[in-house]
């Protein structure tokens, strides 16, 4: 399978899980799948797509944040959700 699969079946999770809403209570799970390695053009990751001030801020990121991190990154990686609102 190939990386943008595994980040969209991620996404899939996490949007069903209800981990996008705003409301939600639940934390906002990370996007890696374990596939790290940045670009050659040093923009992102080739597995998360993440820069690596969003990486960097992950650990520390409120839910708002993360669900805009997720939503920046789906944006990148060409990935839309039926499902989840991510605000």
């Amino acid at each position: 399978m190939n990386t943008l699969n595994l980040l969209r079946m991620r996404a899939r999770q996490a949007s069903a899980g209800g981990h996008f809403d705003s409301g939600s209570t639940a934390a906002v799970p990370s996007p890696c799948i374990s596939v790290c390695r940045m670009s050659p053009d040093r923009s992102h990751c080739e597995g998360c797509f993440r820069t690596l001030d969003e990486i960097g801020v992950w650990a520390r990121a409120d839910a708002r944040l993360r669900r805009s991190i997720w939503a920046r990154l789906l944006g990148r990686a060409g990935i839309s959700l039926a499902v989840g609102d991510l605000r």
